[in-house]
């Protein structure tokens, strides 16, 4: 399966001052978003704690987390957003699609809403 970017706006949890607008990879293999850690204090999202996350390649590293309001497709959400280093590209994790109701169709590589968000 090919690579699959989206445009999405982060911005603090009270939607104050610029927000933060970039193509983020979508990678379901992610439980949550990453993205630079300067752009996101830019945008007023701040640190609220640390955790430890595994790399594609294995690696542990420990890396400060927030929280931000991040929109894409028309939708909105609050989400987790790993703080990352200057050159790290922005990801979108699988806990916020899934929280917006929003999937990955394998064959075209595209986002699609779903009619209605399970709860079973």
């Amino acid at each position: 399966m090919g690579l699959t970017h989206v445009t999405a706006t982060m911005s603090n949890l009270s939607g104050n001052g610029k927000p933060y607008e970039a193509e983020f990879l979508v990678d379901t293999g992610a439980v949550d978003c990453i993205a630079p850690e300067d752009r996101l204090i830019e945008a007023g999202i701040q640190p609220e704690g640390k955790a430890m996350y595994e790399l594609a390649d294995g690696r542990p590293v420990e890396y400060q987390y927030g929280f931000a309001r991040i929109s894409l497709m028309g939708q909105q959400t609050v989400t987790q957003v790993v703080f990352g280093p200057p050159d790290v590209e922005p990801i979108l994790g699988v806990v916020t699609l899934e929280n917006m109701g929003i999937t990955v169709d394998p064959v075209s590589r595209t986002l699609r809403r779903l009619p209605a968000k399970p709860l079973k």
